[in-house]
Formats: structure tokens, sequence, C-alpha cells
């Protein structure tokens, strides 16, 4: 993926999108919802056990020392997908932007920290064997275009399946994105990187001692028996011990809760994040300075954003970058 600046060659603004549909002569969708914002099935709930990694269970105490700034940078990345027109069939032709940046900490403000740490990606995304071969190459030749579907797949396909498939490549799309911006930062940077989400699936960065993955949500609770109730009675200040967070296809890290405020008059789950850092660096020590660091960016307070209560305000600033340069 190319930098943003300056914009990358090939790609497909909407402008460009439209012009090379029509050319095609598809026909256009009449919806400008993102596809970000529609309904969509949700993963059940669960718990998840986790081998705990001090002590043999997972316990609760608050976290030593005073809240201290250590974070150098943010890493975010923002995706938008659109449904532009429909090729015969009810075959969905999809607009997809994805973006992601790392900003560093420049005294009380955040600066872009080189260029090519900001990746701007636009394209149509498609599926190349339900279009087939004539179409595909109509498209090409108007603006970059994206196959959705894997070499494997075999049709007849939902039209409700291909709009989940392009939802889909652009996620990953957007993962590579934030992959890359992590690992040039671990490999150049200076100072510990606050990464908007898991690191387990961010490449080499999963391994560096730079990297602290913030994860606001919480699908899957990577806890059991008695320390659910442990988990969700935590107060403000007060962290899990570590466990290890595993996965066939990612990399295993160290993980903890740790509670950002107290969650009075509020769910269960509000205030909490789950913390992730190279599996090699956690010692007890590690997980108190890195939440340390984290209790310190609760001010300023992320409002008017709904996720306040787990969002740290520089994700908040690198998020409206992001919005601003995919305008």
């Amino acid at each position: 993926m190319a930098p943003t600046y300056p914009p990358p060659e090939g790609a497909a603004s909407v402008r460009d999108a439209l012009r090379a549909l029509r050319s095609a002569g598809a026909a256009m969708a009449q919806s400008a919802a993102t596809l970000e914002t529609r309904p969509a099935a949700a993963e059940p709930p669960r718990l998840q056990r986790a081998e705990p990694l001090e002590g043999d269970a997972v316990r609760v105490r608050r976290v030593e020392g005073e809240p201290a700034v250590g974070v150098a940078a943010f890493l975010d990345g923002i995706q938008e997908s659109r449904v532009l027109a429909h090729w015969p069939g009810g075959i969905p032709l999809v607009h997809g932007t994805v973006a992601a940046t790392v900003r560093r900490r420049v005294g009380r403000t955040l600066a872009t920290w080189r260029p090519d740490a900001t990746r701007v990606e636009r394209a149509l995304f498609v599926p190349r064997a339900a279009l087939g071969a004539a179409a595909w190459r109509a498209l090409a030749e108007g603006c970059a275009v994206r196959d959705t579907l894997e070499a494997a797949d075999a049709g007849p396909w939902h039209p409700q399946e291909l709009t989940a498939r392009a939802l889909s490549a652009v996620q990953r799309r957007r993962e590579a994105a934030e992959t890359a911006c992590a690992e040039l930062w671990c490999a150049e940077g200076d100072g510990p990187l606050f990464v908007d989400g898991g690191i387990a699936s961010a490449g080499s960065a999963a391994h560096s001692a730079l990297a602290i993955g913030v994860v606001k949500s919480h699908r899957t609770l990577y806890v059991d028996g008695d320390a659910l109730p442990r988990v969700l009675g935590l107060a403000g200040g007060e962290r899990t011990t570590a466990f290890t967070v595993a996965s066939p296809r990612r990399a295993a890290v160290a993980s903890w809760y740790l509670r950002l405020r107290d969650p009075a008059a509020h769910d269960a789950l509000w205030g909490l994040v789950r913390v992730e850092v190279a599996l090699e660096r956690a010692t007890p020590e590690r997980c108190d300075l890195v939440s340390r660091w984290l209790l310190a960016e609760r001010s300023p307070v992320s409002l008017p954003d709904p996720r306040w209560g787990a969002m740290a305000y520089g994700v908040r600033l690198t998020e409206e970058y992001l919005r601003a340069v995919t305008r």
C-alpha cells in the first residue's frame, strides 16, 4: 500500500469508481449507507480460559505506582465501505477506503511521524469469478479493483454473502495497513506505541517491546470459573494478573484486564480494557509500568465519543486525523 502523500497511483476514489462503473454498465445503487453501519450477525459472546502467567490463577491487584506518561506514539486504523452499484444477478460492487497511521507525541499534541507511516488505500472490491473476465477488465481499466473471493471459492453465491465477503476483504486491507505501520514503528520508532486493538496479528510487532495493544471490545472474555466475577468487579486503577492469549493463526501474547475508570452507574464492562504485550516481556513489573502509562492516558477525556470510558484521547485524535485525510 502506498503512503498518503502523494496519493497512491491506481487508487480508486469514489468518483473514479463511479465513472468506471457507469462505463461498464453497472446498475447504480441508491443507498449511501456504509456497510460498517448496517446491522450484522453478531458473534455470540463467549468465555475462554487462558493460561495464567502470574501465579496459578487470574487474580486482582492494584496497579503499583502513580500514573505516568510513557506512550510515545499512537496507532489507529479506519475503514469505510459502501455498495455503489449492482452487476446483473444481484452482485454488489463495493467501494472501500482503508487508512492507518502512526501519530507521535510532540509536547501536548500529536504529529505525523513520517509520510510512509500514514497509509491510505481506495479500491473497488468485487467478486472476480462472479463477474467474469470481461467485466473485471472493464472495471480495472477505470480504477483499482480487489478480488473478494478466494481461488477455491465456488458459486453460486447469495448476494448478501458477496456483500459480507467484500466487507471482510476491506477489513483485511485495513489490518494489513495497521500491521505495516506497527512493524515500521517497532523497527525504526523510538518509545512505546499505543496500538488501538490487539497486537497478536501485528506480525513482528507482536514480539516487540515497543508495541502495546489496547482492546476495548469484549465479545470474548478470557476468563472462566471464579475469575469472571474478579474481572467484572475490577475497580478503577486495578488490573488482573497476566495470562497468555494464544491462537493457531496469531502470535501468543501476554494479556491482562485493566479498569481505567470506576464503573459505578455503568455496566460491568464499562471502562475496561484488555492489554496485550509481547509474551517475552511480561514480568509483573512490566505489566504495572504499562498499566501506569495507560492510566495516564485517561486525561483529557475523549468526549463526545460514546466510547470515552475506554478510549484514550490520543486514539481519538488519531482517528480524527484519518477521517480528515480520507475525505
